[in-house]
């Protein structure tokens, strides 16, 4: 599919929804970007995007309502007059070492069941007009089947959801719509993050470095320009998985 003239709606328009919306701008996407908490970044994505010359608009989404996803998609498809490509990128990221019933319901409502709300409401546009791309925000550790790191049980589990929520679809969906996952590894570096644990993180890359939010927006227009890569997930981590 080429995004030029097309229409791309972003969950989640914080760090590496940016890059990703820059991306498709470029290309000649228009853009809409929900959001929850990160109005300043997805209204300056829209800007930017406006000032590349597509259309864009923000909308405010509890990703996880089942009612605001389906008007937020229907805004989205009515205001940009059709819908394309979805991205679902709604995550959190918690360390939960001691998880409760609302640690857990919290970790798959962000990341899964948003995932899932934005698909079945986005699906039948896409299916009407002849075809889709949906693709979806995993992360590389349970793709390569191990959670290595304790204190993210709920989190693992919400990722690992999103993995087989990618599958499935892309078997429910086919062959109008292409569902596809990427699952990041250490693309950017948290604020936060000491100078001995990046050194840690930096050691166990075989590329030796961080990837930056870029290499997740090539991999989104991989994804979107592909006419024959379906249930799949690309791994975006430098190799991280190999040790």
């Amino acid at each position: 599919m080429d995004p030029k003239g097309k229409v791309a709606l972003l969950t989640g328009g914080a760090r590496i929804g940016q890059a990703v919306a820059r991306a498709l701008a470029a290309r000649g996407c228009a853009l809409a970007l929900t959001y929850r908490r990160s109005r300043e970044a997805a209204e300056n994505a829209a800007a930017a995007a406006r000032a590349a010359g597509v259309a864009a608009i923000a909308l405010r989404t509890d990703a996880t309502d089942d009612q605001q996803v389906g008007a937020a998609v229907k805004q989205a498809a009515s205001a940009l007059g059709r819908l394309d490509i979805l991205v679902n990128m709604a995550s959190i990221y918690e360390k939960s070492p001691h998880p409760a019933a609302a640690d857990w319901s919290r970790a798959l409502d962000a990341n899964a069941k948003s995932a899932f709300l934005f698909s079945i409401h986005a699906a039948p546009l896409m299916k009407a007009a002849g075809a889709g791309r949906i693709i979806n925000i995993t992360d590389w550790l349970p793709i390569s089947g191990r959670p290595r790191y304790k204190g993210y049980l709920p989190y693992y589990t919400a990722k690992a959801a999103v993995a087989a929520l990618t599958e499935s679809l892309a078997l429910e969906l086919a062959p109008q719509i292409l569902v596809n996952a990427i699952a990041p590894g250490p693309v950017q570096a948290p604020a936060d993050l000491a100078p001995e644990e990046n050194a840690r993180v930096v050691e166990a890359t075989p590329l030796g470095r961080w990837g930056g939010a870029e290499e997740i927006a090539k991999a989104v227009l991989f994804l979107v320009e592909t006419e024959f890569v379906t249930g799949e997930c690309i791994r975006v981590d430098g190799g991280r998985h190999l040790y």
